[in-house]
């Protein structure tokens, strides 16, 4: 592969990730003006982000799937230029109804793109050089998400809500474009992967896959919004159902949606949950400390945001810096080092009831960026590096699907536990109750990072990850 297609690759994937990242974050500074502009009630506007993160988090896995099989340079162009098609489409939307329907459109393009952005990178780096170019992306996704407040607060003051999703069409339709317009080598265009396209795929096992993930999904946003516990229990009874149903279907299928190999090979499983853990960790710290700074302290989304800045930033920073040292002690103890980072991190936000200095919270974040980002960059290194690079689109698809469901549950999680410290629950608690409730909640998100610690003993040590390096390069 030529040096011009690996940029090429490089560029679309961290380009990519980032626009998802981005519209992610800066839908929550336009939802209020939305609301307003189209008249709509607080469930509308929440299903407008709900719909989308549980068709993203129920189709992953068979977009990866299908990059296998059709070639992930296909299925990302697919992806986002529907992204961006769909992003204008909601810019146009007069009413609320068609927002949510795109929304949900999106959700599904946005499942084709994820999986391929790593898939990609799979196919055009060598093993030993893959650490690099997925720390690249990770920075980037760190940047939008810190970007993303700011610059749709700013857009959405000067000219609107419809400006934040006309902002990604020309970015999504040049990459999309520049993807198509760069042809992969003839070998791996004609079968991608070995796959063979006329076989018919798993469709009974990926509707299993997505309606147990979709039914998790929604039971943990439930327990974090108004679902109620009722439908929450109902999904989450669901989801172990189909996904009981969708073990069995692995079993006896003669091409099954996740290859019997791919949770088998070394620290992917492993590598999956402490993924989980530290999303989890990550994204329940933010949901507690931002309702602490907001309602407790009193700052506005400005100022909030900006005592939480150190976090992003460190996860920028953090991203690339990881890939040496998990070269030289392997990713067991990196990781592991990582996620008692993160911990320490949470366990200095749970001081937030005692009215910490600016500078603790500051430093509190920061830990937990630099953690993140550490523990993004060499588990997921692990999970796509480990799969053979046949079902490189499968390990993005988990590798996706485990950063989907890890914040719903931190979310989930933190919001449980302050709904017990704060009769009524946290947005009618009092500012007394709530700063009592807080450290409970942030302990026990350190207690899951410290498990997250504890699952890294599964992944690669040193001497693994060397004899991988050297076997490489012989190769070559």
């Amino acid at each position: 592969m030529s040096t011009a297609h690996r940029r090429i690759t490089l560029a679309a994937s961290v380009v990519g990730a980032a626009v998802v990242a981005l519209d992610g974050t800066v839908l929550t500074a336009v939802q209020p003006g939305l609301r307003e502009d189209l008249h709509a009630s607080l469930a509308q506007v929440q299903w407008t982000s709900t719909g989308y993160l549980i068709t993203v988090a129920a189709l992953l896995v068979l977009a990866g799937r299908l990059g296998d099989r059709h070639g992930h340079r296909r299925v990302f162009a697919v992806g986002i230029l529907g992204f961006g098609a769909t992003s204008a489409g909601i810019g146009l939307a007069s009413e609320i109804g068609p927002v949510i329907a795109l929304r949900v459109a999106q959700g599904a393009c946005g499942a084709l793109l994820q999986p391929a952005t790593l898939g990609m990178l799979r196919a055009a780096f060598p093993p030993d050089r893959l650490g690099m170019p997925l720390a690249l992306r990770t920075s980037a996704i760190g940047l939008a998400a810190a970007a993303g407040p700011l610059v749709g607060g700013a857009l959405a003051v000067r000219h609107g809500w419809r400006a934040v999703f006309f902002l990604s069409v020309p970015v999504t339709l040049v990459i999309g474009l520049l993807v198509l317009a760069v042809r992969e080598p003839a070998a791996r265009a004609a079968a991608p992967g070995g796959h063979r396209p006329d076989t018919p795929p798993d469709l009974p096992g990926a509707c299993l896959l997505a309606t147990a993930v979709g039914c998790l999904v929604y039971a943990l946003t439930g327990m974090s919004g108004d679902g109620g516990a009722g439908a929450s229990v109902t999904g989450l009874g669901a989801a172990v159902l189909a996904g009981h149903l969708f073990v069995r279907r692995q079993r006896s299928a003669a091409d099954p949606l996740v290859p019997p190999g791919v949770l088998a090979a070394p620290g992917v499983a492993a590598g999956l949950g402490v993924l989980t853990a530290a999303s989890a960790a990550l994204f329940g710290s933010l949901f507690t400390g931002v309702y602490y700074l907001q309602d407790v302290l009193g700052l506005d989304p400005l100022r909030c945001a900006l005592v939480a800045l150190p976090g992003p930033v460190a996860m920028v920073v953090a991203a690339p810096l990881s890939v040496r040292p998990a070269r030289r002690y392997g990713p067991r103890r990196t990781v592991a080092g990582a996620m008692i980072l993160l911990a320490l991190g949470d366990l200095l936000l749970s001081r937030l009831g005692a009215a910490p200095g600016p500078v603790l919270i500051r430093t509190a974040f920061l830990l937990v960026g630099a953690g993140f980002g550490v523990v993004m960059v060499v588990a997921t290194d692990v999970v796509v590096r480990q799969v053979p690079e046949r079902h490189g689109g499968v390990a993005g698809g988990l590798q996706q699907t485990a950063m989907n469901i890890g914040p719903a549950l931190g979310v989930a999680v933190a919001t449980a536990l302050l709904a017990l410290g704060t009769p009524g629950g946290p947005a009618s608690g009092s500012r007394e109750a709530l700063s009592h409730a807080v450290p409970p909640a942030l302990t026990v998100l350190a207690v899951v990072a410290a498990a997250g610690a504890l699952g890294a003993r599964g992944l690669p040590g040193p001497a693994a990850a060397a004899k991988r390096h050297h076997t490489v390069r012989v190769r070559r």
